[in-house]
């Protein structure tokens, strides 16, 4: 009988492994050597006749063959295959009606009606009280998924597996209730946890985007931080824009310093004066603009409890508190955020000023350019219409 034992293995595993469907990451061959190691498991346990163990032991390799024609009805097709091969192989009839019995037994919904049935049934479902059953598991349901038969979400499979385990499954022998039971509750409690933390887990980010969506602290927060960003680079081009007239116009009246104005002491360019006092009235004026448009302004820096009290101070603007002691600074802001509307009055405060400066810049900045760009073009067409006019050309040469 153990040469027909090892025909089978080469039979299914040769089946398995050259005709089964790669989608079958569960129902393969590993699953039924994983029940032909559990079967031999509980027969070591039972004292059943050789003819017995070996009728059981066929049916845990062959109770899976049927996979390879299909999901549908495979138990059945199992049978077939079964009959087929060990008909070949002159096992005897009854021997073989007993084998696809067994098999047949494996359905999900079979009550078991001898001992051979419950062992057969409890190897089948070993990996239950395995500490692999949680891999085992994914495994069955990515299989479920690619053969369309199933396509279950991590939670809902979960469900399903702690309800199978509280209701469905239960393990028949001694063998299995003292052995394996306790790692399948093992394994329950594990389910349950993740469960319950994946709920957990679900409902404080359902929670988090709920309130996100109905508090309006976020949007204003941005608002005022987009908005503030922006006065502050608009604030920043400004000054730089200030201080590159202010850089140009210095230059241009260090060269007129250095190289033109000496020049003035000589009769013969007396026609230079006018278009050169031109360029430097104009070069003046846009670098006192200039300076003007960057120049600081601070305010006294002082402010009262009172103040703080009925909110007429805004505490965000350096310029309201740098004379004040640190702990009444401490105390105002302390104040300040227990009200939210105080908060937001000085952030509006703060953007509304920012605006106003903003605003006189510009207006300076654009009186600067104006007044720069105007003095470049009258001074240019002076300094022509003087050296046209009155250059050195047109002195008439009075005779010796």
């Amino acid at each position: 009988m153990s040469d027909l034992l090892s025909k089978t293995e080469e039979f299914v595993t040769d089946l398995l492994v050259n005709e089964l469907d790669s989608n079958y990451l569960y129902h393969n061959l590993r699953h039924t050597q994983r029940v032909v190691k559990s079967t031999k498991e509980l027969l070591d346990a039972h004292d059943l006749s050789a003819k017995e163990n070996d009728i059981i032991t066929l049916a845990a390799w062959l109770h899976d063959v049927g996979y390879t024609r299909g999901t549908e009805n495979h138990e059945a097709n199992s049978c077939e295959i079964a009959k087929e091969f060990l008909k070949k192989e002159g096992y005897e009839e009854k021997a073989i009606e007993e084998v696809c019995a067994l098999i047949m037994a494996t359905k999900r919904e079979h009550e078991p009606k001898n001992l051979k049935e419950e062992i057969i049934r409890d190897a089948d479902s070993s990996h239950f009280g395995q500490n692999s059953y949680a891999d085992t598991s994914e495994m069955l349901r990515q299989e479920l998924s690619l053969l369309g038969i199933a396509d279950m979400s991590a939670k809902e499979w979960r469900t399903s597996n702690i309800k199978m385990f509280q209701t469905e499954h239960r393990f028949y022998t001694d063998f299995a209730k003292k052995n394996w039971q306790e790692g399948k509750d093992k394994n329950l409690k594990k389910l349950v946890k993740n469960l319950k933390k994946q709920k957990k887990t679900r409902r404080k980010e359902e929670l988090k985007v709920k309130l996100k969506n109905q508090s309006p602290e976020r949007g204003i927060q941005t608002m005022f931080r987009v908005t503030m960003r922006n006065h502050l680079k608009l604030s920043d081009i400004a000054d730089t824009k200030a201080n590159i007239l202010l850089s140009v116009n210095a230059i241009i009246i260090s060269m007129l310093l250095t190289n033109l104005i000496p020049k003035l002491d000589n009769p013969s360019n007396d026609y230079l004066i006018y278009p050169t006092g031109i360029f430097v009235l104009f070069s003046i004026v846009s670098m006192v603009m200039s300076v003007l448009a960057t120049r600081p302004n601070v305010t006294s820096g002082e402010f009262t409890k009172e103040d703080v009290k009925d909110k007429k101070v805004n505490l965000l603007f350096f310029g309201n508190f740098h004379k004040m002691k640190l702990l009444d600074y401490e105390w105002a802001i302390q104040e300040m955020i227990k009200d939210q509307t105080y908060v937001y009055k000085s952030l509006t405060k703060d953007l509304y000023f920012l605006g106003v400066v903003l605003d006189k810049k510009y207006k300076l900045l654009r009186w600067t350019y104006t007044i720069f760009m105007i003095g470049i073009i009258l001074s240019t067409i002076a300094f022509f219409v003087a050296l046209k006019y009155f250059g050195p050309e047109r002195i008439i040469e009075l005779p010796t």
